[in-house]
């Protein structure tokens, strides 16, 4: 627990710097923020205090830094800090109460909810796909993309795959059951708690073959030490991979306050959909070592690839998809219902 309070207590720098009136330099600036571009001012009076549990630092998440650098949460009323929790203390910081909201899977959701009085539930969609790729060590990969070449590819290869229990391992192994292999059997699986590692494991030859997500996939291309993916997960479709989800008690003790956070992530969404250069300038300022070469490789992915839910809608398709992930790898194989871990009033009452 002491650990887990520390890492709690560690407000993300690379969340952007904030001016001396707590603006993000792109509306000190006047670019387009969300008061700038038509949106009505923040809400007067003191702000709410809210933290939101993140594993990592991703591309994926880009929606929710925007709402918090871009002055989206502070026009409800909010004031929203995102902390990173690795190794899976993202959803017991919420469990815990050091966070009131976390970013993740509905899955991680379903395994801290066992015996929980208090579940978390999800409310708002961010990432409706399963935003995971895997790379090769540069210069090897698959014949080609078939089932036969890939199953012939990855036996007996060592994997880099992230955290036992995280959603790159359990689609990785996923993947290999598919095809037919035993993941502890036919191939060598490297599990590291910190998914930011990636790269440099691969450049000191510990594995052959990795996953992640942006920014990871574009750094390591950057860097030469893998080829483009030769394998992405969004071929599942719509899969409930990243998603906002607090505790049951939020939902019935302040539904304003759950309301709010969700109507500004709503809009948010609506303006990464519709204005992808405002998106860009805005993951350059998040992610601010990102050679522009590499931000706009992500960029691009991330829209050809429709990562990001359009609506902020969890289907039950989105869920099931996810969950089957889950029970095929045998992670995860309690009985489960929607309404028990997704409740979409907030998205469906939205301004």
């Amino acid at each position: 627990m002491a650990a887990l309070l520390c890492i709690c207590l560690v407000v993300l720098a690379a969340c952007g710097a904030k001016n001396a009136n707590n603006e993000s330099p792109a509306a000190s600036a006047g670019s387009a923020s969300a008061s700038a571009s038509g949106s009505a001012p923040a809400a007067d009076g003191p702000l709410k205090n809210l933290v939101i549990a993140e594993p990592l630092h991703s591309i994926g998440y880009l929606p929710l830094y925007i709402a918090q650098r871009d002055g989206y949460f502070k026009k409800y009323g909010l004031n929203v800090k995102v902390i990173t929790a690795a190794g899976g203390t993202h959803v017991t910081a919420v469990v815990s109460g050091d966070a009131w909201g976390v970013i993740g899977g509905p899955e991680s959701n379903a395994m801290a909810n066992r015996k929980n009085d208090d579940p978390i539930i999800s409310v708002v969609n961010v990432v409706n796909r399963a935003n995971v790729y895997l790379m090769a060590k540069k210069g090897t990969g698959p014949k080609s993309d078939s089932p036969e070449d890939l199953k012939a590819f990855l036996q007996g290869k060592k994997l880099i795959v992230g955290r036992h229990g995280g959603t790159p391992n359990l689609l990785s192994r996923y993947l290999l059951i598919q095809l037919g292999l035993d993941p502890d059997k036919d191939t060598q699986l490297l599990e590291p708690a910190d998914s930011a590692a990636v790269v440099a494991m691969m450049q000191s030859g510990a594995g052959e073959i990795a996953n992640g997500a942006e920014p990871q996939v574009s750094d390591g291309i950057s860097k030469g030490v893998w080829d483009e993916p030769f394998y992405k997960f969004h071929s599942l479709g719509d899969y409930a991979y990243s998603v906002l989800s607090v505790k049951k008690s939020s939902i019935e003790k302040d539904p304003d306050t759950v309301q709010k956070f969700v109507d500004a992530i709503l809009e948010v969404l609506k303006k990464v959909q519709e204005d992808h250069e405002y998106a860009t300038a805005q993951a350059k300022l998040e992610f601010p070592t990102m050679t522009d070469e590499a931000l706009k490789a992500s960029m691009d992915r991330a829209y050809a690839d429709e990562l990001w839910s359009p609506d902020g809608q969890i289907s039950e398709q989105a869920l099931k998809n996810d969950m089957d992930v889950m029970q095929t790898t045998k992670i995860f194989t309690d009985p489960y219902t929607y309404d028990g871990l997704v409740d979409m009033q907030f998205v469906n009452h939205a301004k």
